[in-house]
């Protein structure tokens, strides 16, 4: 294994120091895991805490800032944040006017903010929830019942952001956030395995002519595993179960061509043509695009698209401003 990292235990606490280092603008305790941004708590301002096991960089700490989150909390690779720790995110960045949980869909965070939001209730702060469960490759995985909570994570956390950014109530914050999450649909796709420092040994084994159609980012299975193909193949693959699931003809769409961690920036934007060429085929426009590792998997090589179903208001949203070190839009 080699990797940049001083010793398995320490790699989260380490980066985060390291982030702490590089963003004065949060407010970083390594200790806990809790990434908080730097003005928080804004009183009369809805605040958006979300978090999962690390591994999967820039989410979530990376997205902490005005117009986004206000923040994270950050388990061990691979392995989701105590209540204790999404407890102490969410008192944290209470204002007073309530705050919404943002959960991937896997049991581990399911029921850790589950547990967090009622320790928080019982202190007085009111706490909505939205559940992402995006990924169309398969119903259930290793990590979760139902479907995994995937790129639509970001999607989630920018629109709603710019919601509670602009005042609007818990209510309606977490009403937004319910309507993005439906509208997203993922599909991933392996072309090597990732490792976990703890483990030393790569997360599953593919031969050298081999990809994983579906693939979790934990390396939970896919839908199949199949010989490679080209790029354009992959795509289509990916795009033909998403439109399946949630068809695109006739709609505006946000689209997000995500790097696993370990595929060069060159290959994405291979994989991002072909992505356009095919909604287009398929009656959709895209409205909105990004393509970048923003949703990673450590050193997984691969790629995961999500294509959002977007609206006017929804994607005035997605262009108001932000400012976090992961994703910045519009100007401050």
């Amino acid at each position: 294994m080699r990797k940049l990292i001083n010793a398995p235990e320490d790699v989260v606490s380490d980066a985060l120091r390291g982030m702490a280092a590089a963003h004065p603008s949060l407010r970083v305790d390594a200790a806990t895991g809790v990434v908080v941004r730097a003005d928080a708590p804004r009183r009369g301002k809805v605040a958006l805490v979300s978090g999962g096991g690390s591994g999967h960089e820039p989410l979530h700490a990376g997205f902490v800032g005005p117009g986004m989150l206000d923040a994270a909390c950050a388990g061990e690779v691979f392995t989701s944040p105590t209540p204790d720790r999404i407890l102490a995110a969410t008192m944290a960045v209470d204002g007073g006017a309530g705050v919404l949980h943002v959960v991937k869909n896997y049991t581990g965070d399911v029921l850790n903010f589950r547990l967090a939001a009622e320790l928080a209730e019982d202190e007085g702060i009111e706490v909505a929830a939205v559940v992402v469960a995006d990924d169309v490759a398969v119903e259930d995985s290793t990590y979760t019942a139902g479907r995994r909570g995937t790129g639509g994570t970001l999607f989630v956390e920018k629109i709603a952001g710019a919601a509670a950014e602009a005042g609007a109530p818990l209510a309606e914050v977490a009403a937004v956030a319910a309507d993005v999450a439906g509208r997203c649909r993922s599909f991933g796709v392996a072309l090597a395995p990732c490792t976990v420092p703890a483990a030393g040994t790569p997360t599953f084994e593919l031969a050298a002519d081999e990809i994983e159609l579906g693939i979790g980012i934990h390396g939970e299975p896919g839908r199949e595993r199949a010989k490679a193909r080209p790029a354009a193949e992959i795509v289509d693959a990916a795009l033909t179960a998403i439109d399946d699931d949630l068809p695109v003809a006739g709609q505006d769409v946000l689209v997000l061509v995500n790097g696993m961690g370990g595929t060069p920036l060159l290959e994405q934007y291979i994989a991002y043509a072909a992505a356009a060429g095919g909604l287009a085929a398929r009656g959709a426009t895209v409205v909105r695009s990004l393509v970048g590792p923003y949703v990673t998997s450590l050193e997984m090589a691969g790629l995961m698209i999500t294509v959002c179903r977007t609206s006017g208001a929804l994607t005035g949203l997605w262009d108001a401003p932000a400012d976090t070190p992961a994703l910045r839009a519009g100007a401050r």
